[in-house]
């Protein structure tokens, strides 16, 4: 599943990019959303006081990432089609929970917007907690900068900024947006012996994905990429298609394909299948998909074939649509 959030100070435009995201059929987990429950729940007035007082509370309690912690079943229940927004980081320690309970699949954006601007859609929404001056709402940067707001800010993945209409932050918006939800991850794992020549492994597999991030922990092996066109390329050139094709539709698994090659001949570039009891183990390849069908990429990377050729061949923008 994959988890993307959205960072900014008060007012910046993370609820507007999350009604972007719902309007592309992604569910939205809204964290602030705990804190106004919680409020409701004791009695409280609605107000930006109240609010951050029980935010605060929350964070004493249970933790600086209190809420993200709160925020968590929600998101694995909203993320049965395999991609949720979360609106409404305010500090590292949740950037940091989300990204020990999601790992690589959680991805930061953060949303850039002059104070001026963000005290505009203060007054424009007249919403019951919002802040009534510029003042409160310098007030609540501060509050929101004591929890950790700055460095969270500059763990981003991507940044996007709103100073401009909203007709130009929605374009911005839905370009990322639909970036992601059709995406492909390449995962990629393999145990590296302490006979092996480490380097000659970390070349296998760039001779495969020459973008992969590659990192090596307890004699493991494992990276992501997202480039699949040089893997496609020696398919052709070693002219494996069918036996490709063959491997990758027995291998369907939900939204991923796993195969298995054999890590000594990933060393001269050559992918030759192998099953799981390979010696010195094979490399792990699994291609995660996000709303592309399984059988869509396989006629990418492996067509079928008549007489040695492809019978159609997909561009990439096909594989997309």
């Amino acid at each position: 599943m994959k988890l993307i959030a959205f960072i900014g100070y008060p007012l910046s435009g993370k609820s507007t990019a999350g009604k972007i995201a719902e309007s592309l059929g992604i569910p939205v987990v809204i964290m602030g959303d705990i804190v106004r429950e919680e409020v409701r729940k004791r009695g409280l007035e609605l107000n930006d006081e109240n609010a951050g007082k029980i935010a605060n509370e929350l964070r004493e309690k249970e933790g600086m990432d209190a809420i993200a912690r709160r925020c968590i079943p929600r998101i694995r229940e909203k993320g049965k089609k395999g991609i949720v927004v979360v609106d409404g980081i305010r500090g590292v320690a949740e950037v940091e929970r989300f990204k020990k309970e999601f790992g690589d699949d959680f991805i930061l954006i953060a949303i850039e917007s002059d104070i001026k601007n963000r005290f505009d859609r203060a007054l424009r929404r007249k919403r019951d907690d919002d802040v009534k001056s510029i003042d409160e709402l310098k007030e609540r940067d501060r509050r929101e900068e004591s929890w950790g707001m700055k460095e969270a800010f500059d763990m981003a993945d991507l940044t996007i900024e709103n100073n401009s209409d909203f007709e130009t932050f929605r374009s911005k918006v839905e370009a990322v947006l639909k970036s992601i939800l059709k995406s492909i991850d390449v995962i990629i794992e393999t145990r590296v012996y302490p006979t092996e020549d480490e380097e000659k492994v970390v070349k296998a597999i760039k001779n495969f994905f020459p973008d992969a991030e590659i990192s090596i922990e307890d004699d493991v092996l494992r990276a992501r990429a997202k480039n699949i066109n040089h893997f496609r390329e020696l398919l052709r050139m070693q002219k494996i298609l069918d036996t490709a094709r063959n491997e990758m539709l027995k291998s369907v698994s939900g939204n991923e394909i796993t195969i298995l090659l054999n890590k000594q001949t990933a060393t001269v570039s050559r992918i030759n299948f192998v099953e799981e009891d390979a010696i010195l183990s094979p490399i792990k390849i699994t291609f995660r998909l996000y709303g592309i069908q399984p059988e869509r990429l396989i006629d990418y990377l492996a067509p079928e074939t008549r007489d040695g050729r492809p019978v159609k061949e997909l561009k990439e923008s096909e594989l997309f649509e």
